[in-house]
């Protein structure tokens, strides 16, 4: 199968001011429309988009990536929220910033899933002349406060140790083909491939620990100094309703009520809620964020 032919469209390479690869697909959408970028959650790949690019294409030109270290791009050891949006920028310059002579190439839309949030509100705050929109799928927010105890952290880092513990054993694979066998059986065949090939690699997972490191105090950060988004940029927030993966009826109260705050600071904030999704908004509620991204075009 082609890149040409895959569900999620063509391969780019997108260097980075320092010379590093960013695996990137493409679908171009209609001539002269917008250009929506997506951004995955931690220790997530391209793979994450594969129901909602396809959709957002027949309306935009679609653009997913991998961040440093997940999917076909190569690692990078520093992975501090500065060096992500800095790639993410570099990302946009790449596919949305005119070289001389060339136009503008339409409005540009972030879409951030949980750590991809502050990833987006991040970047935009850099990028305020070029992203014209945000939408952010059930992201992580610096206002809820049970992310920032040590009990959370521990099993945080438990986890991913474990994770990498089996990755070097080869048993992340079946685990997850056998727990999210409901997530695979939603997404084609040649996604499938993708994430057999490049998911359980304990490259991931020391990619994800790297940005473990020093992500959560980074976001806490927001607390005291905010991205500062333009008035009149739209953002919506989309929140999961349901609980699991290990997060419970009080955890998500917390994260909804954090949501609903964050769009109350934003003049043309938009708060949502997903009623048949947990955590995995891109997955679960599809034709929920295909429109919620139409309606801030």
């Amino acid at each position: 199968m082609t890149d040409v032919q895959h569900t999620q469209g063509r391969a780019e390479w997108v260097t980075t001011r320092d010379g590093r690869k960013l695996y990137a697909q493409v679908l171009d959408g209609p001539p002269d429309a917008p250009t929506v970028v997506f951004e995955c959650g931690a220790g997530a790949s391209r793979s994450t988009w594969a129901l909602v690019q396809p959709q957002v294409a027949k309306f935009a030109r679609a653009i997913v990536y991998d961040r440093s270290g997940m999917g076909k791009s190569p690692p990078d050891p520093t992975r501090t929220l500065a060096r992500i949006v800095d790639d993410l920028c570099d990302v946009i310059d790449h596919y949305c910033v005119p070289k001389a002579g060339d136009r503008q190439q339409g409005h540009l839309i972030l879409v951030g899933h949980s750590a991809g949030g502050p990833i987006i509100r991040k970047t935009a705050s850099l990028r305020p002349n070029v992203v014209t929109s945000l939408v952010l799928l059930d992201p992580t927010d610096e206002g809820v406060d049970l992310m920032f105890k040590p009990s959370f952290r521990y099993m945080e880092s438990a986890g991913l140790y474990v994770g990498l513990g089996l990755s070097y054993l080869g048993l992340v694979r079946p685990i997850a083909n056998y727990a999210f066998k409901w997530m695979l059986d939603l997404l084609p065949e040649d996604v499938c491939e993708d994430l057999n090939r490049e998911a359980f690699a304990p490259s991931v997972v020391h990619s994800q620990m790297a940005m473990s490191h020093t992500f959560l105090d980074e976001v806490k950060a927001f607390r005291d100094d905010p991205p500062k988004i333009p008035d009149e940029m739209p953002v919506t927030i989309v929140s999961g309703s349901q609980t699991g993966m290990a997060m419970g009826e009080e955890t998500r109260k917390a994260i909804n009520e954090a949501h609903e705050k964050q769009t109350e600071r934003y003049s043309k904030g938009r708060h949502v809620v997903a009623e048949n999704s947990g955590h995995l908004v891109p997955l679960t509620d599809v034709e929920l964020v295909v429109d919620e991204i139409r309606r801030v075009l």
